[in-house]
């Protein structure tokens, strides 16, 4: 008769393998620190007039992470230095950050898709030319995958998709309704924040499975 805990035991054993040697078992995992985007109008008021970013490292399509910095500070005076930029330059600038992040700042943004700041927490920014208020465009982002057309169809996924994924190492996780994005300047990546990877154990580079659509 087959033990069928000690199947599942062997199963996630080989998944652990495969996901250690870097083998794709399914979906990769980006994990997002955060970050800012910035409107051309924000830069130049932070940087000075007529600056461009300088590109750090290339991440995925067009996109990339800056060289450039800034200092976030919530209305409760309360700030974290050094958060990254990343490009290029967008039509309204944008806050990502934790919930950790929230308990040092005080404030309360809502999870929300990128893009999607209307009525958002307001934050403050600090550059080495100037400083810029937002009213608004503090978010938490939302689990998401990117997703390319060719695997979206393999998947039988469309974009703005909601997928159920399953984390199976050392502390198994499952995440319920997680937004598929598809279009064809994406790398077919999982991203999550910091929050969402240290409680699930899981880094950059490490893959999970789709579960349903």
């Amino acid at each position: 008769m087959v033990d069928e805990k000690l199947v599942d035991l062997v199963t996630k054993s080989v998944i652990s393998i495969l996901q250690e040697q870097g083998a794709d078992t399914g979906i990769r995992v980006g994990v997002s620190a955060r970050h800012v985007h910035l409107s051309q109008e924000d830069l130049e008021t932070l940087f000075g007039k007529g600056y461009e970013l300088t590109p750090k490292k290339m991440l995925m399509g067009d996109q990339y992470a800056a060289e450039e910095c800034v200092t976030l500070v919530s209305p409760s005076l309360r700030s974290i230095e050094g958060v990254r930029v990343l490009g290029p330059v967008r039509s309204h600038s944008q806050v990502e950050i934790s919930r950790t992040d929230t308990f040092k700042l005080k404030v309360s943004p809502p999870v929300r898709p990128s893009g999607e700041i209307k009525g958002s927490a307001p934050m403050a920014l600090v550059g080495p030319k100037g400083t810029v208020f937002l009213n608004e465009g503090c978010i938490i982002a939302n689990r998401h995958i990117h997703m390319t057309p060719a695997d979206a169809e393999q998947y039988g996924i469309k974009d703005n998709d909601l997928v159920d994924v399953e984390i199976q190492n050392a502390k198994p996780t499952r995440y319920y309704n997680v937004q598929v994005r598809v279009r064809a300047d994406f790398n077919t990546e999982m991203h999550i924040d910091t929050d969402d990877a240290n409680a699930a154990g899981i880094k950059t580079g490490d893959h999970v499975e789709i579960l349903t659509k």
